[in-house]
């Protein structure tokens, strides 16, 4: 396969020459082993048996290889951690180490945290500027700089296509595939998180049934602040011997160990007349072609409207994937540019906002994921709420569209269809 560029590709560019050793962390797929391993001399790939083997009797290898080492799985022999951290504590230099993992050492497999040696940098499925099917014209970098970037460009990209893409999947060996060859391959990924990643864990499933279900559930609560007892509800409808609380608790624990859910956290401004948000995050799997693939979505079932999600939700189903779209490409970018990425909802529920950007100052911008192809005043009006109690630390305000223009509103707030939308 060809390399596609990455956004984390700029990231590991930067910090490399100045850091011994980092950790490339992600789900299974996402690309960590080839964009890792553009950048080492030495790879130990530790999801093959021998070499674990190798490296466990003659730990000394990991010392004499040529630098940069890559360390892939590491998870995998979770003792060649502490081997990296010591190499550090020996060698500060910068570039020695990197390191790559699918999902946190099993719980009984404890580590050191590596605080002060080792720096974790988070890898995602590919977000939409990165499939390069149209070039961008506006930056989150930009927005977050607090210039107000003029807001402009053309997408030909209409609302089926952003159904592909949500369907397509942002996982660089399955995207390509053909359309049957995807499924299967969605299919297979998500069987074997149930069958081998969670025994691997050390949380073998007794029921392997009902954390499908539960998963299921999960996904039909995207971009929703669902409890987890409306979820297990959700998936255990009708049944009175439900999984355990503490059941549930392992799926999510494990599930957050592998990468596999991506929570966008509730917002709670340190300085700010805003009072009585809500703190639960909103549910996003990593990547919303799981989502779809677990209820079942089709295109056509999408666009018409006939997917039936397993929980009641606001809006539409398409619509719920849209944002967890946005939420990854924004999520992808704002990394990049050294914020972090919340929402906002407030206690009562009588404001929402889907994506708040913090930079370290705690300035912010505000964005809004809207499927449709126009704006009206309608969806701008908790912007302006936010606008209003904010004032010069609000950056910038925007929603992100579906349709074909960009452009900045009379009321200062952009409108920018996903497609222009870059880091």
């Amino acid at each position: 396969m060809v390399y596609l560029s990455r956004v984390v590709d700029e990231e590991l560019d930067a910090l490399l020459p100045g850091l011994a050793a980092l950790t490339l962390d992600g789900a299974k797929g996402v690309g960590k082993t080839a964009t890792a391993t553009r950048r080492a001399a030495t790879v130990f790939a530790l999801d093959d048996a021998g070499q674990r083997d190798l490296l466990a009797a003659d730990p000394g290898r990991l010392a004499r290889a040529p630098r940069p080492v890559l360390v892939d799985e590491w998870q995998r022999f979770p003792p060649v951690w502490d081997m990296v951290r010591r190499g550090v504590d020996a060698d500060p230099s910068p570039g020695q180490y990197l390191l790559t993992g699918s999902a946190t050492p099993s719980r009984d497999a404890p580590v050191h945290s590596g605080a002060g040696r080792i720096v974790q940098v988070r890898m995602r499925p590919l977000s939409f500027a990165e499939r390069g099917l149209c070039p961008t014209t506006v930056s989150v970098a930009d927005l977050l700089s607090g210039g107000r970037p003029a807001i402009d460009g053309d997408s030909s990209l209409t609302l089926p296509d952003y159904v592909q893409e949500i369907l397509a999947s942002g996982f660089p060996g399955i995207r390509a595939l053909p359309e049957r060859a995807r499924r299967a391959q969605l299919d297979g990924y998500l069987a074997r998180v149930v069958d081998r990643d969670f025994p691997e864990q050390g949380h073998p499933v007794r029921r392997p049934a009902s954390l499908r279900a539960w998963l299921a559930a999960y996904a039909a609560a995207t971009a929703t602040t669902a409890s987890y007892n409306t979820i297990l509800n959700a998936a255990t409808p009708g049944e009175g011997d439900k999984p355990a609380k503490t059941t549930v608790i392992g799926y999510r624990d494990v599930l957050t160990g592998l990468w596999l859910l991506d929570p966008v956290p509730g917002w709670s401004p340190s300085r700010s007349a805003l009072a009585r948000l809500q703190e639960a995050p909103k549910h996003h799997l990593a990547d919303p072609a799981l989502a779809a693939r677990l209820l079942g979505a089709t295109h056509d079932s999408l666009l018409s409207g006939d997917s039936l999600p397993l929980s009641p939700r606001d809006g539409t189903l398409l619509g719920a994937l849209f944002e967890s779209l946005v939420a990854l490409s924004v999520r992808v970018a704002a990394q990049n540019a050294e914020a972090s990425t919340w929402h906002l909802r407030t206690g009562n529920g009588d404001h929402e906002v889907d994506f708040i950007l913090q930079r370290s100052d705690h300035k912010v911008v505000a964005l809004e994921a809207k499927l449709a192809g126009t704006v009206s005043d309608k969806d701008t009006v908790h912007l302006r709420w936010l606008a209003q109690r904010l004032g010069s630390d609000l950056l910038d305000a925007a929603v992100v569209t579906t349709g074909q223009h960009a452009y900045r509103r009379t009321d200062g707030i952009a409108v920018i269809p996903l497609a222009l939308l870059g880091p």
